[in-house]
Parts: C-alpha cells; sequence; structure tokens
C-alpha cells in the first residue's frame, strides 16, 4: 500500500513515525554496542586467566606429567577460544554496529531532505491559499460597497428634493462601484481557479511523491535492520567451527592424562641410585665367655656363621655394604641431622645422588653441544661470507670478518673444554654405576650359574643363545660375537679422568641399531672417530662428533688409522 494515496493527510503522523524508525534503529546500535563491549571484555578476562595459571618457569623447570601439559593445552584453547570472542566482537563493531551507524546519519539526512520538501509543498498551497482568500474578500467587499452606491442612486433619483447634480453624482458613483465588482468578481475566479489547480497538484502529486519518498526510506530502514540482525548472527555462526575445534583439543587434552606415565616420571624424576640397605650382620659379642659341656647353656652364635665348634664368632666388617649405607636408613625414619643442611650447589652436580646427578650432567652436555652447534654453524656463514667477499671485493672488505670469526673459534673452544669437562664426570659417574652394576650381576652368576661372556659394556649373559642380534635394516656381514675384554678394563677407563685420544677416522658402510648396552648406534655413510682397535674380537671402539662413545663392528666399517697414532 502507497503511503501517498492513503495517507495524504498524515502528514505530521508520517513525520512522528520516520523519527521514530531512526530512534528504534540507533537503539538496536546502542544494544549492538554494549554486546560487543560484553564480547571484548569477557575475552580479556579470560586471555587475563589464562596469563594468571600458564606457568611462569622456564621450560626446563615445567612440570612434565600429563595431567600438568593437558591443563597447559586447555589453557591455550581457551586463549584460543578467547581469541574467537574477539573476533565475534570485532565482526559486530564492523559489520553491524559501523554499519548501523552509518546508515543512521544518511537516513537522518534523507528524512530531512523529503520533510523540508513536504513543507516547502505545503507553504506554497498556503500561501496559493491566502491568494484566493485575499481576492475573494475583495470580491465581496466592492460588491457591499455597489450595493450601497446603487442603494443610494436609487434614493436620490426618487427624492424630488434632490438636485440633478447630486442625482448624477450618485450615479456616477454607482457605475464606479460596479464596475470595481467586476474586476474584483473577475480577480477573485483566476485566482480560486489557480488555487484549485495548486491544490490537486499538492494532493495529487507532489504529497504523494514526498510521501513515496519516505516510505521507500522507511522500508529500506526496515530492510537494513533485517540485515544486521543476520549479521549478527553470523558473526557467531562463522566462529562456531573454531570454537568447536577447541573444545574438541580440551576433550583431547583431557584424554591425553595418563596417570601411569606420571608414575613413571615421578621414578625417573627422583631415583637417587643407590642401593637398598643390606641385611645386618650378626655381631657375636660372647666369644669372649668360656664355654664347657657342664654349662647347661646353649651358644648364640648361629650356626650358619661358623664351621666347627669353639670358633670365634663372626665379627662387623666394616666393609659390609651396610656400613656404606647406614646413614641412608632415614628413609621413613627421621633424617639425621647433617640431611637437614641444603648441601651446596656445585658445579659438577656431586651434591645430588648418582642418577639425579647423571642426569643433570647430561642435560648440560646436550645444552653444550647444540650451543656448540650453533656457533659453527656461524663459524661456517662467516667464512662463506668471507670468501664471497674475496671474490667480490665492491660487496665487503674480508679482513673486517676476521674479528667476528676469531670470536667465534675461542668460543668454540670454550665450548668444547666445558663439555669435555662435563663428559668427564659424566663418565665417572656412569664407571662407578656400571662397576657397581657389574660386582652385582657377578655374585648372582657366581651364586647361580657358570659365568657367562662379556658384552662390551662389562655385563655378562649366562646364555650365548641370549645375545642380542642387530636386524639389518639392509643386507650386510654378520655382526662379531661380543668382544671379551678384562672385567676390569671398563672400570678402569671409566675412572679416567682424560677421555682416549683420537687414532684414526671410519666411515660407516651399513648402518648399526647398537642394541646391546655399550655398542653405538650409526647411520650409514656416518663419520665417526677411532679411538681403540679391534683386539680381534671383531669390535672397534668409536666416538661420534656429539662426544657419545661405544663399540661398533669393524667389518661395518672403513677404517683409516694416523701415521703418527700410537694403539690404544
Amino acid at each position: 500500500m502507497s503511503w501517498g494515496t492513503e495517507l495524504w493527510d498524515q502528514f505530521e503522523n508520517l513525520d512522528k513515525h520516520t523519527q521514530w524508525g531512526i530512534d528504534f534503529l540507533e537503539r538496536y546500535a546502542k544494544f549492538v554496542k554494549e554486546r560487543l563491549e560484553i564480547e571484548q571484555n569477557y575475552a580479556k578476562q579470560l586471555r587475563n586467566l589464562v596469563k594468571k595459571y600458564c606457568p611462569k618457569r622456564s621450560k626446563d623447570e615445567e612440570p612434565r606429567f600429563t595431567s600438568c601439559l593437558s591443563f597447559y593445552s586447555i589453557l591455550n584453547e581457551l586463549n584460543d577460544y578467547a581469541g574467537q570472542r574477539e573476533v565475534v566482537a570485532e565482526e559486530m563493531a564492523h559489520r553491524v554496529y559501523g554499519e548501523l551507524m552509518r546508515y543512521s546519519q544518511d537516513l537522518k539526512a534523507e528524512r530531512k531532505h523529503h520533510l523540508q520538501e513536504g513543507r516547502k509543498a505545503q507553504q506554497h498551497l498556503d500561501h496559493c491559499w491566502k491568494q484566493m482568500d485575499n481576492s475573494k474578500k475583495k470580491f465581496e467587499r466592492e460588491c457591499k460597497e455597489a450595493e450601497k452606491s446603487q442603494i443610494t442612486h436609487e434614493r436620490l433619483d426618487n427624492d424630488i428634493n434632490a438636485t440633478k447634480s447630486e442625482v448624477e453624482k450618485a450615479k456616477a458613483q454607482f457605475y464606479m462601484r460596479t464596475h470595481a465588482a467586476d474586476e474584483s468578481k473577475n480577480e477573485y475566479a483566476a485566482q480560486l481557479q489557480s488555487f484549485n489547480a495548486e491544490q490537486w497538484k499538492h494532493f495529487h502529486s507532489a504529497i504523494p511523491q514526498i510521501f513515496k519518498n519516505l516510505q521507500n526510506m522507511d522500508e529500506r530502514r526496515t530492510v537494513k535492520l533485517g540485515e544486521t540482525y543476520r549479521s549478527f548472527a553470523e558473526a557467531e555462526r562463522r566462529v562456531i567451527p573454531i570454537i568447536s575445534k577447541c573444545l574438541e583439543g580440551m576433550v583431547s587434552a583431557a584424554k591425553a592424562v595418563d596417570e601411569r606415565r606420571d608414575s613413571a616420571i615421578v621414578v625417573e624424576s627422583f631415583k637417587s641410585g643407590f642401593e637398598p640397605p643390606a641385611d645386618f650382620p650378626f655381631e657375636d659379642f660372647s666369644q669372649n665367655l668360656s664355654r664347657t659341656g657342664s654349662d647347661g647353656t646353649i651358644s648364640n652364635t648361629p650356626k650358619g656363621d661358623r664351621e666347627r665348634d669353639g670358633a670365634p664368632g663372626p665379627r662387623s666388617d666394616p666393609k659390609h655394604p651396610m656400613s656404606r649405607t647406614k646413614n641412608k636408613l632415614w628413609l621413613f625414619g627421621k633424617k639425621p641431622k647433617w640431611s637437614v643442611k641444603m648441601a651446596p650447589s656445585l658445579e659438577d652436580f656431586s651434591h645430588l645422588p648418582p642418577e639425579q646427578r647423571r642426569k643433570r650432567l647430561q642435560q648440560r652436555i646436550d645444552e653444550l653441544n647444540r650451543e656448540l652447534q650453533k656457533e659453527m654453524d656461524q663459524r661456517d656463514a662467516l667464512n662463506k661470507m668471507k670468501d664471497v667477499y674475496e671474490k667480490n671485493p665492491q660487496m665487503g672488505d674480508p679482513n673486517s670478518l676476521q674479528p667476528k670469526i676469531s670470536e667465534t673459534i675461542c668460543n668454540m673452544e670454550k665450548l668444547r673444554s666445558e663439555i669435555h669437562k662435563n663428559e668427564t664426570w659424566l663418565s665417572e659417574v656412569e664407571g662407578k654405576q656400571s662397576s657397581r652394576g657389574d660386582r652385582r650381576h657377578s655374585a648372582d652368576n657366581h651364586h647361580h650359574g657358570p659365568q657367562g661372556r662379556e658384552s662390551p659394556e662389562g655385563s655378562y649373559t649366562d646364555d650365548t643363545s641370549q645375545e642380542h642380534q642387530t636386524p639389518h635394516h639392509r643386507p650386510g656381514p654378520a655382526q662379531p660375537r661380543h668382544p671379551n675384554p678384562d672385567p676390569h678394563e671398563f672400570d678402569d677407563e671409566f675412572d679416567d679422568d682424560d677421555p682416549l685420544p683420537v687414532i684414526g677416522h671410519c666411515k660407516a658402510l651399513y648402518s648399526f641399531d647398537g642394541q646391546n648396552e655399550g655398542t653405538l648406534v650409526m647411520a650409514e655413510d656416518e663419520v665417526l672417530y677411532i679411538i681403540e682397535e679391534d683386539k680381534g674380537d671383531g669390535w672397534t671402539r668409536a666416538r661420534k662428533q656429539s662426544g657419545e662413545e661405544g663399540y661398533v663392528p669393524t667389518s661395518y666399517v672403513e677404517i683409516t688409522l694416523e701415521k703418527n697414532s700410537k694403539g690404544s
């Protein structure tokens, strides 16, 4: 339905309605603004919450438990979720609120223009009506004057006492008023015709067109509201897939919690490496008492601790394992006084238990090797740049790089020295642990079975069929039997402060998995340093560039010995 034909006389009401429409649009825009502020505050609070509960420690100090890692994963997903809430707020601000405010300004300007056109048309019609009304009043007034002059003329004409001049004067006045009345009548008729034409044009052309424009404006406002309603919902719907992924990530993090793995991490973190205390030996304090057959007393000396009657009872053995571990009996009891004081943190971690010390030293060696690799990469890059400068002097001065190269080489030497020092400490710890394990294993073999053959790390096997065979990923020669060195050879090697010197190098012809303890894993075409020749058992001792040492099959490598080197 058209406003122009149906509401031709409702200009004031349409004025109020269009103003209400703009006010409603701005009210909805205010609602959207408050909603996006809620989203922004919500996202900000979520990010602050994540920041509050995120670990503030370095990665080395972060707990490795699956429950903690899952919680941190949930925090990361929650942070991503907060980012999606920010995306919703940005979409609402740009596509809804900003669009509504711009459109509101355009509507106000358009409405003002249409209303001004309507008021101008109304003012023009009012002006035409006033002209017509003035001509009508003038015509009425002239007719009344002509009527009065006619009455006066007739009265003088019938009066016998009136003079001829008075009658002629009255007659002339009557004719003049009649002529004026006729002219006013014609003017009034013209003005009336003009007003009627303007009035018809006003109500059938001008006002309908203006009202039609207002109707179009109001309908476009309604359409814009519908579009912004849809955009309001689309802003939420666009982020639903990503939010769903965030929630799925939280569920996956919850499923990743593994109580057995956490228990294993606790064992790995706090394992000291000490052996449990051994049994207390029997101490016979009655050995100096004289025993006769008539005393009727029974000796308290255990039968198993003597071979014949009258033999002295066993004494406390100061070398018994218990004497070495008596200070460790405070596991479930009161700690001795010396354990209350915190041991100083030493560079070689000698204040830590063996297992923890070994782990810390290995971590430090790995870090130093990574730093050394960075310095080596930097040195290589500087040398390449220097070569480019020497070939193209216009690009730069090669001598300007020499101080940096010297500094890098100096850093590499320092790092190698630190690595060597830490490897010495690590070898000391591993040597003590392996010698202790070898002695315990040898004692078990002495009591329970024949002595087997030794593997490169000094451990024994009871059955030759239990030797591990390296799986072949590609065809290669058969692996040799494990070397059979002196039982105390490896203890002496681990107790050495200085590593074995390099006597040559070798290139791996085949890959070797090194599944046995004491053997070295190598890849095909990998270059290793030789530190001990094959002693006839088919094994050669080698060292990787990272410093890791172990035995490799001699038939798996191509060996090149230095001419001036001496045998290990």
